[in-house]
C-alpha cells in the first residue's frame, strides 16, 4: 500500500514511479504536491495509492509530519519501509475506507459539486495478476459486489438446502415406527422426514452475510440481506474477528468445489486476514479522487450541524457575492426559553494546528453583518421571520447576540472515532471581538466570534455512515453544547444582571431620556417585557459600571444572574427583600382521600394526629400534590357512601420515601412507592356545609384541589 498526503511537496524523482497514470499533481522545480483526496490503483506498481487528508499533517519545528512524527516520504511504501507502530498502521488502513464512503456520500448529495469529483469504479474480481498488497477497502468493496452480482447464486444455494426438508419418508416411517390406531386409521406421531445435516453452504453464506452486516454497521455499507439466516454478531462476531473467522473458513475449506462457492470462500477469508492476496483484474484503471476536499469537508460539516433550506429565505450565497458555509437558527443565548437567533459558522479545512489569516476573521464579520441586515429588512417591512428570529428590541434598541464561529478540523490523537469532540481550539487565539463602541455588548456592531476544533475523525464516520437518526440526534446535541460553551466565554467577559422597573417607573421614558447610557447594555428578549438584560463589560473599560449600576437601582430593580436564569424568580425575590416582605404560599390546598372505613381510620390517628398515605411517584395527580404540598392546609377524607370529614393541620405536608415508627399508615397496594406525611389537628372535625367534592367513584387516588374549587360548588 502507498502513501500520498494531500498538498505535501515531494520530490518528484520520489513519487514519479507512485504517480504513474495520475495527472492530479503541480510540478514546480522538481517538487509535485497532490491536490486531490482518494484512491487510485497503480497498474504500473500493481498497488493501490491513498491520498489522505491533510488534516493528518502538523508542523513540528517548522516541518511538516504525519501524526506530527512522521516525514511524509517515510510513509510512501508501507511494505517496504513502515516506521509505523502497529496502531498507526492499523488506523490508516482503514481510514481510507472512512475516507472513501464520505466521498461516496458527498457524490450522491444532492447539492454535491460534480466537476471536483473523478470517479471510475473498481475492478472486478478476475483470475487476472494481482495486487502486490491488497486493502482492506479491496476487500469490503468485494464483498459488497459480489452480493449485487450474484444474486442468482446465493437463492439457488438457499433453495436447494430447504427442498425436500419437510417430505415425509413413509416407508422408513412405517418399517420403523409404531402406529396409533383411531377410527380404523393409523396414526404416526413421529413421522421420518429429511435428517438435517450439518450444511457448510448454509454455513458459508451465514458467515458472508455476518460480514456484510458488520461493515453496513460499521461504515455504513448497505446491507441487502436477503436471506433470513440467524446472524452472527456482537460479541461472537467479535471472536471471528480475533481469528476464529480463519480457523474456521480453513476448516471448511475443501467442501466447496464450485468456482463461485470458492471466489467468496476467498473473499471471507480475505475479509479476515486482512492481508491475503486477492487475485484481481488490473486492465482497467480505476480511481476515486476528489479536488479541493475542503469542500467535501464543509459538506460535511454543514450537513452535520447547519440547517438546509437556510432560514428565513437566505441564500448562502449572500448579496454582496460573500458565501456562508453554515447557518441555523437555535435558542437564544439570552432568553430561558427557546426564543431563537441566528447560529453563523464557517468551515477551516486546515493542517493541525494552522493559524486563522485576518482576511478570513474579516469575512466572518462580514456575514453577520449581512444577516442582521436581513432580519431587520424583513422587519422594516412590517413582516415577521418565519423562524421567530427577532434581532432588535424595539424598546431599549438593542440586538440579541448572534454566535459567529469557525469550526476547523483536529485529529484525535488516540484515534478514536466514538469521541464527538467539540472544544475550544487550542490555537493561540480562539476568541475575537470587533466593536464600534466598548461596553455595548447588545449592539449591531459588537460582533463576537469564537474557533472551535472538531474531532475530523467523529464526524467523517457520522457522515460516511449517512444514518439520519444518529445525525439529527448528534445534530441536536451539538446545537446545545456549542450554546452552552459560548454562553461560559461570555460569562468570563461579561457580568449578567435582571432589571426590572420599580413601582411608578416609566421604563419606556426612562430608557428614551437615559438612551446615551444604557444603549448597547440593555436587551429585552423575554416573553415578559418588563423584564429586561444587562450586560457590562467586567474590564470595565470605561469606569463607570459603578455608578451606572448605581444610578439604575434607582429606579430599577437590578439584580446578578447567570445565562439562562430565571430572571422573574430572581426579581421578585430582590423586590420581597427590599420591602421586608416574606412571599407566604397560599395555605388554601386541600389533600382529598378516598377512606373505605373512615371510622376505624379516624380511631388510628385520634391519638396523635400523625398520618401517612402511601402514593405512587410516576402518577400526575402526585405530581400535582408534591408542587404544591407546602401550600396544603387541610385534608379532607371522604367515604364510600358519600359523606366527607374535614380538618385542618398542624404544619404543611412532608413528601417522604420512608417513615418513622410513629406515623400511622393508610397502604395502598398498587402504588404504594412513597408518601405523603400529615399532621392533622384532630381537636376539631370542620364544617363541611358548603364543601363538595368530585363524585367519590372518580376519587380512587389522594389528590390535590384548593378550598375555592370544592365550596359552593
Amino acid at each position: 500500500m502507498r502513501i500520498l498526503i494531500e498538498e505535501h511537496q515531494y520530490e518528484v524523482a520520489k513519487v514519479k514511479d507512485v504517480l504513474y497514470g495520475i495527472d492530479a499533481m503541480e510540478n514546480v522545480e522538481g517538487k509535485v504536491s497532490i491536490h486531490y483526496v482518494g484512491y487510485y490503483y497503480n497498474s504500473l506498481l500493481r498497488d493501490c495509492v491513498f491520498i489522505l487528508p491533510k488534516v493528518l499533517m502538523k508542523d513540528v519545528d517548522k516541518v511538516e509530519k504525519v501524526f506530527g512524527r512522521y516525514l511524509p516520504e517515510s510513509i510512501l511504501d508501507l511494505d517496504k519501509n513502515n516506521p509505523l507502530e502497529p496502531y498507526e498502521r492499523d488506523f490508516l488502513y482503514k481510514f481510507a475506507v472512512w475516507i472513501y464512503r464520505a466521498i461516496v456520500v458527498y457524490k450522491n448529495s444532492r447539492n454535491s459539486d460534480p466537476e471536483i469529483i473523478y470517479h471510475v469504479k473498481l475492478a472486478q474480481m478476475g483470475r487476472g495478476s494481482r495486487h502486490l498488497s491488497n486493502t482492506y477497502l479491496d476487500i469490503l468493496l468485494q464483498l459488497i459486489q459480489f452480493n449485487k452480482d450474484n444474486q442468482n447464486f446465493l437463492f439457488f444455494i438457499v433453495k436447494n438446502m430447504h427442498s425436500g426438508m419437510n417430505k415425509i419418508n413413509w416407508t422408513r416411517t412405517i418399517s420403523t415406527t409404531s402406529a396409533i390406531i383411531q377410527n380404523e386409521s393409523p396414526i404416526y406421531l413421529n413421522p421420518v422426514n429429511k435428517r438435517r445435516q450439518i450444511n457448510f453452504d448454509e454455513e458459508l453464506l451465514i458467515i458472508y452475510y455476518s460480514i456484510l452486516n458488520y461493515i453496513g454497521d460499521k461504515y455504513g455499507f448497505p446491507k441487502n440481506i436477503n436471506c433470513q439466516f440467524q446472524l452472527i454478531t456482537g460479541n461472537r462476531f467479535d471472536t471471528y474477528l480475533n481469528g476464529f473467522g480463519k480457523t474456521r473458513l480453513r476448516q471448511i475449506k475443501y467442501k466447496y468445489f464450485s468456482d463461485k462457492a470458492l471466489e467468496l470462500w476467498e473473499l471471507c477469508y480475505a475479509f479476515f486476514d486482512e492481508a491475503k492476496q486477492v487475485f484481481v483484474n488490473t486492465e482497467k484503471r480505476e480511481y476515486l479522487l476528489v479536488k479541493n476536499f475542503y469542500i467535501v469537508f464543509e459538506a460535511i460539516i454543514d450537513e452535520l450541524i447547519g440547517d438546509n433550506p437556510l432560514p428565513d429565505g437566505m441564500d448562502k450565497k449572500q448579496e454582496d457575492g460573500k458565501i456562508v458555509d453554515h447557518l441555523f437558527t437555535a435558542k437564544s443565548l439570552i432568553e430561558k426559553q427557546e426564543s431563537p437567533t441566528y447560529y453563523i459558522g464557517d468551515s477551516k479545512y486546515y493542517k493541525i494546528g494552522h493559524e486563522l489569516g485576518d482576511e478570513s476573521i474579516y469575512k466572518q464579520y462580514t456575514y453577520a453583518r449581512n444577516v442582521i441586515q436581513w432580519n431587520i429588512d424583513i422587519l422594516n417591512a412590517g413582516k415577521e421571520p418565519e423562524s421567530g428570529v427577532k434581532l432588535r428590541d424595539e424598546l431599549t434598541e438593542g440586538y440579541n447576540i448572534i454566535p459567529n464561529f469557525f469550526i476547523s478540523a483536529k485529529l484525535d490523537e488516540s484515534f478514536d472515532y466514538d469521541n464527538d469532540g467539540l472544544e475550544k481550539t487550542d490555537r493561540e487565539h480562539n476568541k475575537h471581538k470587533k466593536t464600534h463602541f466598548s461596553n455595548r455588548l447588545f449592539d449591531r456592531d459588537t460582533l463576537l466570534l469564537f474557533h472551535y476544533d472538531v474531532n475530523f475523525l467523529f464526524v467523517l464516520s457520522m457522515y460516511a455512515r449517512d444514518n439520519a437518526m444518529q445525525k439529527k440526534i448528534w445534530k441536536e446535541e451539538i446545537r446545545d453544547k456549542f450554546r452552552s460553551e459560548v454562553q461560559d466565554w461570555l460569562k468570563d467577559d461579561y457580568d449578567f444582571y435582571a432589571m426590572k422597573a420599580r413601582q411608578g417607573v416609566d421604563a419606556k421614558a426612562y430608557f428614551s431620556t437615559h438612551f446615551r447610557d444604557i444603549l448597547g447594555k440593555t436587551y429585552c428578549p423575554f416573553t415578559n417585557e418588563e423584564i429586561f438584560s444587562l450586560a457590562l463589560d467586567n474590564n470595565d473599560p470605561d469606569g463607570d459600571n459603578d455608578s451606572l449600576l448605581s444610578e439604575l437601582r434607582k429606579y430599577f430593580y437590578v439584580e446578578p444572574c447567570n445565562l439562562g436564569d430565571n430572571l422573574e424568580e430572581i426579581i421578585e425575590d430582590a423586590r420581597n427583600k427590599e420591602t421586608g416582605i416574606v412571599a407566604i404560599p397560599n395555605k388554601n390546598g386541600v389533600l382529598v382521600v378516598k377512606s373505605e372505613d373512615y371510622l376505624k381510620e379516624h380511631s388510628k390517628f385520634c391519638s396523635n394526629g400523625l398520618y401517612a398515605i402511601g402514593i405512587d411517584s410516576s402518577n400526575l395527580d402526585t405530581i400535582k400534590i408534591a408542587q404544591n404540598v407546602k401550600s396544603i392546609n387541610y385534608i379532607l377524607f371522604q367515604q364510600a357512601d358519600g359523606s366527607i370529614h374535614f380538618f385542618s393541620l398542624k404544619k404543611a405536608c412532608e413528601i417522604k420515601e420512608s417513615l418513622d415508627l410513629e406515623y400511622e399508615r393508610k397502604r395502598n397496594r398498587d402504588y404504594d412507592h412513597i408518601y405523603v406525611v400529615v399532621d392533622i389537628d384532630t381537636s376539631i372535625e370542620l364544617n363541611t356545609s358548603d364543601i363538595s367534592v368530585t363524585p367519590v367513584e372518580t376519587v380512587s387516588r389522594p389528590i390535590y384541589v384548593t378550598l375555592d374549587q370544592i365550596k359552593n360548588k
